[in-house]
C-alpha cells in the first residue's frame, strides 16, 4: 500500500480498464480471493487510521464494494475491534463474491444494524463502502441518508476505492435531482472523505474537479496484481528532473525570454501591465538567462525599480526567431495585430490569457497555430477553463464536466501542448498520456498566478527543455510553491514569483 504523493508517479486508469483489470485478477485467483485482499487492505489502513476507535461504523453497498467492506468488517472483528455493518444488499441478489463476504461477516461475529450507530466520537471511525466505481446517479433512499449521516458525524471517513458518487474519471459527483445536474451545486448527500484507499487501479477523477476535496488522502493498494497489461489513460505528475548547469555556461547559455503584452490604459480606463511584469519576474527567478518585455504601453513604462534585471524593448526591436515568446498576459485587444507574426516566427512559445482569447475568436490565428507543429515550433497554451471553452466552442460546464477529455482535444485539435489549469491541472500533448498534476491549493486562486506559470514555463523552453516537459516541470514547481507557502502569509502572485528556484 502507498500513500499516493506528488513524490512519485502513479499511472491512472479508466473505469473499463479498472473493470477489466479486475476481472482478469478475478479469473486468475482462487474464488473470491481478490474481494478478500481488498477487505484486508481496508481494514488495514482502517486500524492505522484510527488505532483507538471504540466504534467503526462500515456502510455497505449492495454491490461488490460493500463486499470490500464487509471483508473488511471480519479482519476488524477478528482483530478486537468493533464494526458495525449497515448493509443495502439483499441475499436473493447480491453478486457471488459478497455473498460470501457476507458471509464471512456473521461467523466472525460482526454486528449488523439497520441504522447507522449513534454518538460516534472524532476517534472514531466511518467507512464508506456504497458504490465505488458503481456510481451511475446520485444515491437516493437510506443511501443517501447514510451519506448524510457521515458527512455531519464527527468522525473522519474512509472511502472505499472512490467517495460514494463520485465518478472515476472525471472528479464530478453523479447529478443530484435536488441540487441540479450541472455538477457545480453541492448535494446533501456529498461526501468529503478523510482518506480514499483507492484498490487495484488509480483513478484519475480522485485528483481533478472535485475529486481532490472529496477524497482527502488518497491510498493505492495494487492487491498483488499488475496493472501494466492495461495502458494508462494518465500519468500523476512526478518531481521534474534537477536542472543541472555547468560552471563554463553564461546568461546566453540559459536561453532568452520575451514577455509580450501588458496592455496599458485602454479606452475603458483599464490596464494590465501588471500581468506582463509578473510574467516576466517569474521567468527571471525561473532561470532565463535574460529577460525582454515589450509592454502595448506606447513606451510609458521603460525600467522596473523593483526588477532593473528586466530590459524593455518595443515590439518592432524584437528578433522573434532568436526568443522564447511568452505571449498574451495582459494585452487585451492589443494582442491581435501582433499575433500573426508571433506565431509564424517565435520558435518557442507560450500563449495565454488574451492571446488564447484572440485566436479562440480568428480562425486564421487558429491555422497559424495548428500550422506551428508542422514546422517544428514548440507550442504551450496555458488556459483557465473559460478560456479553453472558448477554444473549444462550449461552456465552462462542460470543460469542468470532463476535465481530462477537454485537455485532450485542445491538445489534438491544436497540435500543441495545454495545460488546463484547475483543481488538479491538466498537461496534454498529442501522442502521449497526460499528466495530472498532484501539487498546489486553493491559495493559487489570486490574481497574477496564471501569468507567473506562464513565465516559468517560458523559462524552462528557453533553458531547452521540450514543451511538454517544460510544461509539467514548471506546473509541479508552481504548486510546489504554494504547498511550502507559510501558513500566516497571504500568498501573492509578485511575491510567488520571486521566491521561484530553477
Amino acid at each position: 500500500m502507498h500513500r499516493v504523493t506528488p513524490a512519485r508517479r502513479f499511472p491512472l486508469h479508466t473505469i473499463e480498464a479498472s473493470r477489466r483489470l479486475e476481472r482478469t485478477a478475478a479469473a486468475a485467483l482462487p474464488s473470491h480471493t481478490l474481494m478478500q485482499c481488498a477487505g484486508l487492505a481496508v481494514a488495514r489502513l482502517a486500524l492505522a487510521l484510527a488505532p483507538h476507535a471504540r466504534t467503526i461504523w462500515i456502510a455497505c453497498g449492495p454491490g461488490n464494494n460493500g463486499g470490500d467492506g464487509l471483508e473488511a468488517a471480519a479482519h476488524l472483528q477478528r482483530w478486537g475491534q468493533h464494526p458495525v455493518v449497515t448493509w443495502l444488499g439483499d441475499e436473493a441478489s447480491v453478486p457471488e463474491d459478497a455473498r460470501a463476504s457476507l458471509a464471512r461477516a456473521r461467523s466472525a461475529g460482526v454486528t449488523f444494524s439497520a441504522t447507522p450507530p449513534a454518538g460516534l466520537g472524532p476517534d472514531d471511525l466511518c467507512i464508506d463502502a456504497l458504490l465505488g466505481l458503481g456510481a451511475a446517479r446520485a444515491p437516493q433512499g437510506r443511501m443517501a441518508d447514510w451519506l448524510r449521516t457521515m458527512r455531519a458525524s464527527p468522525a473522519p471517513v474512509l472511502a472505499v476505492d472512490l467517495p460514494s458518487g463520485l465518478n472515476a474519471e472525471t472528479g464530478n459527483f453523479a447529478p443530484d435531482s435536488i441540487a441540479g445536474d450541472d455538477h457545480t451545486t453541492p448535494g446533501s448527500w456529498q461526501i468529503q472523505a478523510q482518506n480514499t484507499l483507492s484498490l487495484l487501479s488509480c483513478k484519475p477523477g480522485l485528483f481533478t474537479a472535485h475529486g481532490r476535496d472529496a477524497a482527502g488522502t488518497v491510498w493505492f493498494d495494487d492487491l498483488g496484481v499488475d496493472g501494466s497489461a492495461e495502458p494508462a489513460c494518465a500519468w500523476t505528475n512526478g518531481i521534474p528532473p534537477r536542472i543541472h548547469r555547468a560552471h563554463a555556461t553564461h546568461k546566453g547559455s540559459h536561453g532568452d525570454v520575451a514577455v509580450i503584452g501588458g496592455e496599458g490604459l485602454n479606452r475603458r480606463g483599464l490596464g494590465m501591465t501588471g500581468a506582463a511584469l509578473l510574467a516576466a519576474s517569474a521567468a527571471l527567478h525561473g532561470g532565463a538567462g535574460r529577460v525582454l518585455v515589450s509592454l502595448f504601453d506606447d513606451g510609458a513604462m521603460t525600467l522596473d525599480p523593483a526588477l532593473p534585471e528586466l530590459m524593455f524593448r518595443r515590439f518592432e526591436a524584437l528578433d522573434l526567431r532568436q526568443l522564447t515568446v511568452v505571449c498574451g498576459c495582459g494585452g487585451g485587444d492589443a494582442v491581435r495585430p501582433v499575433l500573426p507574426q508571433v506565431l509564424s516566427q517565435s520558435p518557442r512559445l507560450v500563449l495565454d490569457a488574451d492571446a488564447l482569447n484572440a485566436i479562440a475568436a480568428d480562425t486564421s490565428l487558429r491555422s497559424l497555430v495548428q500550422a506551428r507543429a508542422r514546422r517544428g515550433l514548440a507550442t504551450v497554451l496555458t488556459p483557465h477553463p473559460l478560456e479553453a471553452a472558448r477554444l473549444l466552442g462550449s461552456g465552462s460546464a462542460a470543460v469542468q464536466s470532463d476535465r481530462l477529455a477537454a485537455v485532450r482535444r485542445l491538445a489534438d485539435d491544436l497540435a500543441c501542448t495545454v495545460v488546463l489549469k484547475g483543481s488538479g491541472t491538466l498537461i496534454a500533448t498529442p501522442g502521449e498520456a497526460p499528466a495530472l498534476n498532484l501539487t498546489g491549493n486553493a491559495r493559487l486562486g489570486t490574481a497574477g498566478t496564471g501569468d507567473v506559470l506562464a513565465g516559468l514555463i517560458g523559462a524552462r523552453l528557453a533553458g531547452g527543455a521540450a514543451p511538454f516537459q517544460a510544461a509539467c516541470a514548471a506546473v509541479y514547481q508552481h504548486g510546489e510553491a504554494a504547498d511550502a507557502w507559510p501558513p500566516d502569509e497571504a500568498l501573492t502572485a509578485g511575491a510567488m514569483a520571486r521566491r521561484l528556484r530553477d
